[in-house]
């Protein structure tokens, strides 16, 4: 008898409790003998950790969690999505037969799956692949993995005309299994886990769109076409993710900057950004808004130039790292305008200011009375970031960071990043966002420096978390190759998560790009460098204020703060006087006296998102008064002219000023 016979398997349940076997048993012979509900209800499994089919055989002891769908863990929503994504391509090949299929995968809210067909799928196709997909469902069609001979999955793939799922085969490691999955008399290649049948999957399920993609990523082979799906555990969840999405539309940056004339972009100047008047003059606003808070809490601001020899990016070992997202300027010919030097040379637009920062900090010998330096640039960055992966402003090729750099030594780290999350904090405040989580980011698998230095720069930062009250979330193996990180996680209006400011250590850099100061025992000592960015960049964090606002931004904020409009024509030369005090006292403000009913001006200034309306008519100008119309309301509030200038000014003052 072998010794696994002789001592049975352990089951431990989440509850502490020990099923025993005496020998392998199946997930749902497991769930049937805790009780017929479970039986029913199970989905899949969770195995020491790790996610498996329900009918898996459990060969020793181990932790157990059987998954239902009231599991609330991502892990159940994955599951599903990757159901529905087999499920759907089970439907296109049934509805368009000689569509071949490539991947299908779970996505963060949803599925796709990559289709080659010489058709194109039309919103119609969509509705009928749905409607099919809800038949396959009510078929509750068995699924069972198996695995198979490498040549025989070929064969397998290559009869049913599946040439690129029998390319694909070829692709996984010899010391990998080949498994498929068989759902009814459809089947995919695939290592699943997958629900024990097509009737578990919930008919929570939309088809959402369809875009172009290529096979295995390249623009050289065969094009595919993408179907785009979201999936949930109830009928609820799925009405709520719609209903987001379309506040999400209605709060879409690039329409409402548009609307509001803030900014364009266009193909000449691919992911950058026109700032229009309105939309620069919003961004000064910001701009002056979060300087003065630096110049406030010590920081000295400096420039650096755009253009960089190659040798220092090498040097700091960006070059190395990040040279694929870099613009790069040669001495050859068609570039010879970027460089005077005759040498050949190759120089870099910026992608980040950190080896410039040090650069400044090495000129001249530091002492350690010269810490903590707190050294800021709005710098104007480039990254060639994928074209796929542009977003509106969001996501962009040229950028401004709030960026800093805090020399400081090891003692000042945990001073100086309780400092810092107090800036940080009381901005975010100013600007709207009470609520922001905040995850600590830890050691990374592949980083530099010893356990012991490790141990030092997390311990200064989790005592900087304590002594400023900071709860966080541990994020486990994320932090940056040179130094753990803290990342600041705003939350918006409708409850979407920004992540935006950041405090990392590093120690790296100082070393690499050899920057010291002379400390008090007169030798000399590596700095430690803070980086820290409170927004990240103008451009992202202006779009996110563009959607947690929906345009309708605090006064201080708004590119125009009110419009002087009259009722009538006779009251042109007063509304100009009144738009004169405006300006004269620092508002921004714009006069509208055209020939257009009030009715009309009201609504356009509204959707123009003006926040004031000042509005003058033959009354208000003989009595010096103005009628003033907030933004969103129909009410109106008589004021002198004197009394509403204050009022307005007040309104209008920068946070924190």
């Amino acid at each position: 008898m072998s010794e696994l016979a002789q001592r049975g398997v352990a089951i431990t349940l989440p509850d502490g409790s020990v099923r025993r076997y005496d020998g392998p048993v199946t997930g749902d012979k497991l769930a049937a003998d805790i009780g017929p509900g479970l039986a029913k209800a199970a989905l899949a499994l969770r195995v020491n950790g790790t996610l498996k089919d329900l009918k898996s055989p459990i060969a020793g002891d181990a932790k157990v969690e059987i998954l239902t769908l009231k599991d609330p863990s991502q892990d159940v929503l994955e599951l599903i999505r990757h159901d529905a994504a087999h499920v759907m391509a089970e439907a296109v090949q049934e509805l368009y037969p000689g569509t071949q299929i490539t991947f299908g995968p779970s996505t963060e809210t949803g599925f796709y799956y990559d289709f080659v067909r010489d058709e194109p799928f039309t919103p119609e196709d969509l509705a009928k692949i749905e409607a099919r997909m809800r038949e396959i469902v009510a078929r509750d069609e068995p699924i069972a993995r198996e695995e198979m001979d490498r040549d025989a999955a070929v064969r397998l793939f290559q009869d049913l005309g599946e040439k690129y799922k029998a390319e694909w085969v070829h692709e996984i490691p010899t010391d990998e299994a080949i498994s498929i999955y068989r759902q009814g008399k459809w089947l995919d290649l695939c290592v699943g886990p997958h629900l024990p049948s097509t009737g578990k999957l919930p008919v929570a399920f939309k088809l959402m769109r369809v875009s172009g993609a290529y096979w295995r990523g390249d623009a050289k082979n065969q094009q595919l076409q993408r179907v785009y799906g979201t999936a949930w555990r109830s009928k609820q969840e799925l009405d709520a993710y719609l209903t987001l999405l379309e506040e999400q539309e209605k709060r879409d940056h690039r329409r409402i900057g548009k609307e509001m004339g803030l900014f364009h972009q266009q193909e000449e100047a691919a992911g950058m950004v026109f700032w229009h008047p309105k939309g620069w003059t919003m961004y000064r606003a910001l701009e002056r808004f979060i300087r003065g808070r630096l110049e406030r809490d010590g920081y000295v601001e400096v420039k650096t130039p755009q253009l960089v020899d190659r040798k220092l990016w090498e040097a700091s070992g960006h070059w190395e790292k990040f040279r694929e997202n870099m613009y790069i300027a040669e001495n050859e010919e068609g570039l010879k305008e970027f460089v005077t030097d005759p040498a050949s040379r190759i120089f870099a637009l910026k992608p980040m200011n950190c080896p410039c920062h040090v650069q400044i900090f090495n000129q001249g010998l530091r002492s350690y009375r010269d810490l903590p330096l707190r050294m800021a640039e709005f710098g104007s960055c480039h990254r060639f970031e994928p074209s796929g992966a542009l977003h509106g402003i969001m996501r962009v090729r040229n950028f401004t960071q709030d960026d800093a750099h805090i020399f400081c030594s090891f003692d000042q780290i945990e001073a100086e990043s309780v400092r810092f999350y107090k800036l940080l904090s009381g901005i975010y405040r100013d600007l709207g966002f009470e609520d922001f989580k905040v995850k600590f980011s830890d050691r990374p698998a592949v980083r530099a420096g010893d356990d012991a230095l490790w141990d030092r720069m997390e311990g200064a930062l989790h005592a900087a978390c304590k002594t400023a009250g900071i709860d966080y979330t541990m994020n486990p193996g994320e932090g940056a190759f040179y130094g753990p990180k803290l990342e600041f996680v705003l939350r918006d209006a409708i409850g979407r998560d920004w992540q935006c400011g950041t405090l990392q250590v590093d120690f790296v850099l100082p070393e690499r790009l050899d920057a010291e100061y002379v400390g008090p025992d007169g030798a000399k000592h590596r700095p430690v460098m803070l980086h820290r960015a409170i927004f990240g960049s103008f451009e992202r964090f202006i779009a996110i204020l563009i959607e947690h606002y929906t345009g309708k931004f605090p006064l201080w904020l708004a590119p125009v703060q009110a419009v002087v409009t009259t009722i009538t024509s006779d009251a042109e030369p007063y509304a100009r006087k009144v738009h004169q005090a405006l300006t004269e006292a620092g508002l921004r403000a714009d006069l509208d006296v055209g020939p257009e009913k009030i009715t009309y001006k009201v609504r356009e200034h509204s959707l123009a998102k003006v926040p004031v309306l000042l509005v003058v008519g033959a009354r208000e100008a003989e009595q010096e008064t103005v009628s003033i119309r907030r933004l969103g309301s129909n009410a109106q509030e008589s004021l002198a002219l004197r009394d509403a200038l204050a009022k307005l000014c007040s309104e209008a003052r920068v946070p924190g000023t």
